[in-house]
């Protein structure tokens, strides 16, 4: 008799824990941009400054906002990243106002950028980004630049350093 408790018990820890197996974490939606808003990395009212902004979700503690997708780019390429990032967004400047872009989020690991173009945003030189790489080619022939997918951005060209290391002039 207990033997058979004891199963019936054991088979249903196994049938509860297999459901658990099912359930699939809730997707990250990206915030809304409001008024306030400052980049975690300088400070800089988020709002007041053209361009492409930036937003990370993490495993723990607030999703962070960035001023400019380089920032966005310097963070995850870190080897020395600890928090696990569960979502980047990035404005689709397809869709958004290049002087006040606001809610048009997209998936900033599905996004296409645009590199070295003439357009400035927060932080000057940036990596403008679209949700279609139509887009993406039509404001590089329009503004200069190289469209790159997300896995193409290296570390070296998101240095925030704005070439301090590298001037061979500064001693």
């Amino acid at each position: 008799m207990k033997t058979s408790v004891l199963n019936i018990a054991i088979a249903a820890l196994m049938v509860l824990g297999l459901s658990a197996c099912d359930k699939k974490e809730a997707t990250v939606q990206p915030l809304t941009l409001k008024q306030g808003a400052s980049c975690a990395l300088d400070g800089m009212l988020l709002m007041d400054y053209p361009g492409p902004k930036a937003q990370i979700h993490y495993d723990i503690g607030e999703p962070e906002f960035f001023c400019d997708t380089m920032e966005m780019f310097s963070i995850y390429l870190r080897p020395e990243q600890q928090k696990r990032i569960k979502a980047m967004y990035t404005h689709d400047m397809g869709k958004a106002s290049w002087e006040a872009p606001r809610d048009e989020w997209i998936d900033a690991s599905k996004a296409f950028y645009v590199l070295g173009s003439k357009k400035l945003g927060g932080m000057g030189p940036t990596l403008a980004s679209f949700a279609r790489q139509e887009d993406a080619q039509a404001f590089a022939k329009a503004n200069g630049g190289k469209v790159l997918r997300f896995d193409e951005v290296t570390i070296d060209m998101v240095a925030l350093d704005g070439g301090v290391l590298r001037d061979e002039t500064m001693r």
